[in-house]
């Protein structure tokens, strides 16, 4: 069987480093939705603005590998223990396919090249996409639903702190999504070095910043 790409989606993360673990964590952040040529054809979304909500099926593009492992290291368990492939999401499995829940904003039906605008996407600018389908309250919900391992550290997030020259040359907007990107931590989670500085491009910005007592402080921030 063969799987064909149908789009691309394009975000305001040109690289992995920085990206949300998960769809959903930064409801603020916005990607557009790309047809390729041969699936340009609006016909194919009518009906999808009834919707609200969209699940991605799409490709790990930068997590190719030509051997899998059975175990994983799960990044919010420190990287220090293993689990096994198919209880996490890593990247790093035999078929590196995603799956993302993301909020339907918008949908252009412009017949020539139509796309949808969506929000919490998780994924990298560029990235390729081989399904979308309507995410249905009544049957993907679970309320009731296990959290396994992850649920030790589903409240972690990093205080943050912008200092007030660098955020005045922000947009409100933009302003609040670099908190919230950074408030999820976006260091590898075996990282604990007070010292270190790291950056990571974001919506047109190199960003620098580190971490200390549990707080994400922003060094500074530099249009790309």
């Amino acid at each position: 069987m063969e799987i064909k790409m149908i789009a691309r989606i394009y975000s305001e993360f040109p690289t992995k480093f920085g990206i949300p673990r998960q769809s959903g964590l930064v409801p603020e952040l916005r990607a557009r939705v790309v047809f390729e040529p041969e699936y340009r054809n609006a016909e194919a979304l009518r009906g999808i603005e009834e919707f609200s909500y969209l699940w991605l099926i799409w490709d790990f593009s930068e997590a190719h590998q030509e051997q899998w492992s059975p175990t994983v290291r799960p990044p919010r368990l420190g990287g220090n223990r293993r689990m096994g492939v198919f209880a996490t999401r890593s990247p790093f499995r035999p078929n590196p396919i995603g799956l993302s829940c993301v909020e339907l904003i918008e949908a252009d039906f412009n017949p020539k090249n139509p796309t949808l605008l969506v929000g919490g996407a998780d994924l990298m600018d560029g990235t390729p996409i081989y399904d979308i389908k309507p995410y249905l309250l009544t049957t993907d919900c679970h309320p009731e639903a296990s959290k396994g391992f992850t649920q030790e550290h589903e409240d972690y997030q990093l205080l943050v702190n912008i200092p007030e020259p660098i955020i005045k040359r922000l947009k409100p907007e933009k302003a609040e999504k670099l908190r919230a990107v950074l408030a999820q931590d976006p260091r590898p989670a075996y990282h604990h070095d007070e010292t270190r500085i790291y950056g990571f491009p974001f919506d047109g910005y190199e960003v620098k910043f580190s971490v200390e007592n549990g707080m994400a402080k922003v060094h500074t921030l530099h249009k790309t």
